[in-house]
């Protein structure tokens, strides 16, 4: 089992880079809205219910892809990197991955907010994620979110890295071309082709 992980900040494209690297590399995705819509209809985004079992739901995830000996596995997901919790959260996340000796590589996508507001209201974000489908909210809660977060690290920051001990490729996706990305994702990690 490989594990790629995927992150950014909101609407950077990390669903839509991940479904292509899937197609190119017949692994599975496991995107962070697959987690967080079904929870929608009972918690409050962010309340200590929702984030304990959305944490619970995904660790499983990662869990059994081991023991199901998948192929591979692409998790997106964003992760505050000031916030020690979801540091955490990330290392406990990928531990079953570690201990099984198989590898994990992150993939930090960017683009600007003036980008990334754009791509709201957009078909694959409506499809797949039903809390966007408010395109208006879905806009102020970017907003929101990035006055009070850091969703990339900073290259001015030598060697930031999520996990240090892993690959860290960090890709600017601010071009819209989903394929062009998860081609160079797949050349510069050396994931397997189909």
């Amino acid at each position: 089992m490989h594990l790629v992980c995927i992150t950014g900040p909101p609407a950077v494209g990390k669903m839509t880079v991940g479904r292509a690297v899937c197609d190119l590399t017949g692994f599975r995705l496991f995107h962070n809205h697959m987690s967080i819509e079904p929870l929608l209809g009972v918690y409050d985004f962010g309340t200590p219910s929702f984030r304990r079992i959305n944490a619970m739901i995904r660790r499983e995830v990662i869990a059994e892809s081991v023991v199901a000996d998948l192929p591979g596995l692409v998790f997106t997901f964003a992760i505050d990197l000031d916030h020690p919790g979801d540091l955490a959260q990330l290392k406990e996340l990928v531990e079953p991955v570690e201990q099984a000796g198989a590898p994990i590589d992150l993939v930090e996508l960017h683009a600007p907010q003036a980008v990334r507001l754009a791509r709201e209201g957009g078909a694959d974000r409506m499809d797949h994620k039903r809390s966007k489908r408010d395109v208006e909210w879905a806009r102020a809660h970017v907003l929101d979110l990035e006055s009070r977060a850091r969703f990339n690290t900073d290259p001015s920051r030598d060697g930031e890295r999520l996990l240090p001990q892993h690959r860290h490729l960090r890709l600017d996706n601010d071009h819209g071309d989903a394929t062009a990305t998860a081609q160079r994702i797949v050349t510069e990690l050396g994931l397997p082709r189909l």
